[in-house]
């Protein structure tokens, strides 16, 4: 008597398929010819062109520079898989022979990597339809850095224009040794709110200070308060962070200036307490205007916000449990909630205002010469010495975009499988 194949055993079959040489140098290319977010034009054509090869429904500027492509294969279940396309403005140090060649601009993150992954996946569910049954929509997102493409393409009508899906699939590539995969159940990254805040003081001579209000003073004063938030006002079971990552002001060493500029970056694991959060950092600034003697208030504004990422639990155990089977149940790992964020979860809300559950995953990517180089014995001790996300010297081991094929692949087919 025979017996179907495991799902975990129709992945590798269909992943196997794919065209690798191919993705390599998708990957390379998207390398070489980093664009920014809102500008990923060449990227998007070239994606566009790839789904068509394949025989996807193929639709381009959605949300700006975003391409849907639909590949309806008879009834079931939808399941939308997400890439993002943007690079950074970093000076790439990586020394590859396939480095940046746009200056100031590299893909430091990781997205030309998640591009050429999901083509292959791509690749290897279109070549094996008579495997599965259902439809998949492959999302290419442009501004994800930025925290507005995922926003930009659901109101271009991303669930309205396009099959809804049943359930949201992304996937990242991290520091840490090559081949492992990483899945959380619940909370994986954290909610972020980035605030620009301006200070205006009264300038004069820097030998008269008793003429002023100095805005570098009071500026000082709101950069050592606002640490005291987390620590004394964020409960010690809860997760926060408060970064002042930006502070300019003055033009010349005997001015006291007029005005002060800060840049504020918050992340946290809800909606909740970020507010609370924010409320905080407002009482603060305007207190510390107020005990200064500011004529002007404080300008305090928001000027990007995500929502935390919280993957279905149930979601996350089936997939885990697909990639155990492919990978070995010693390559999955739980490291818990990290606090970068992400514009994925925007993506999930209907219309209506309702979520769909999704799920969000890690591949680890550090060289091996470069893990086994770095100091330390614990996984945590290293991870904290290799090159991570936003360096300038990122650089995913090519090998996992194969894995990263495999993984994408076996997800979709578990979420197809599924009975709604």
């Amino acid at each position: 008597m025979s017996t179907a194949p495991s799902t975990a055993a129709t992945a590798h079959t269909l992943a196997a398929d794919h065209d690798h040489p191919a993705v390599l140098a998708l990957y390379e290319e998207l390398h070489r010819h980093p664009e920014l977010s809102h500008a990923e034009h060449t990227t998007a054509a070239r994606v566009a062109k790839e789904l068509r090869a394949l025989g996807v429904e193929v639709t381009e500027n959605v949300g700006g520079t975003g391409v849907v492509g639909v590949l309806e294969n008879g009834p079931g279940r939808t399941v939308l898989a997400r890439a993002d396309m943007d690079a950074l403005p970093v000076q790439e140090a990586t020394g590859l022979a396939y480095a940046s060649r746009v200056d100031g601009l590299m893909h430091a993150c990781g997205h030309d990597m998640h591009t050429a992954m999901l083509i292959g996946a791509a690749q290897a569910l279109a070549r094996g339809r008579q495997h599965w049954s259902g439809t998949v929509l492959f999302v290419f997102q442009p501004a994800e850095e930025t925290g507005e493409g995922a926003l930009a393409m659901r109101d271009d009508g991303l669930l309205k224009r396009f099959p809804c899906p049943d359930v949201l699939l992304a996937q990242h590539v991290s520091a840490g040794p090559a081949g492992l995969v990483a899945h959380v159940e619940g909370p994986v990254l954290a909610a972020s709110t980035s605030l620009d805040v301006v200070i205006n003081g009264r300038g004069g001579h820097g030998s008269r200070p008793d003429t002023t209000i100095d805005p570098i003073v009071i500026g000082a004063a709101v950069v050592g308060r606002v640490q005291s938030i987390v620590a004394r006002e964020i409960a010690p079971r809860q997760s926060a962070v408060v970064t002042v990552g930006r502070f300019h002001s003055g033009t010349a060493n005997n001015v006291i200036p007029a005005t002060a500029e800060l840049g504020l970056s918050v992340r946290s694991a809800s909606g909740e307490l970020q507010d609370q959060i924010v409320t905080a950092i407002r009482r603060i600034v305007t207190g510390e205007c107020a005990a200064a003697g500011t004529l002007a208030e404080p300008e305090i504004r928001i000027v990007k916000s995500m929502p935390a990422t919280v993957n279905d639990p149930r979601t996350a155990r089936r997939i885990a449990q697909t990639h155990r089977e492919m990978f070995g149940a010693a390559r999955i790992i739980d490291p818990g909630a990290a606090m970068g964020s992400e514009d994925f979860s925007e993506l999930a809300v209907r219309p209506d205002g309702t979520s769909i559950p999704y799920h969000y995953w890690f591949l680890p990517s550090t060289l091996a010469p470069v893990w086994d180089a770095a100091p330390g014995t614990s996984l945590e001790e290293k991870f904290a010495q290799v090159p991570s996300a936003h360096s300038p010297h990122f650089a995913p081991d090519p090998a996992v975009l194969g894995q990263g094929v495999a993984a994408m692949t076996g997800a979709v087919l578990t979420e197809l499988d599924q009975r709604t």
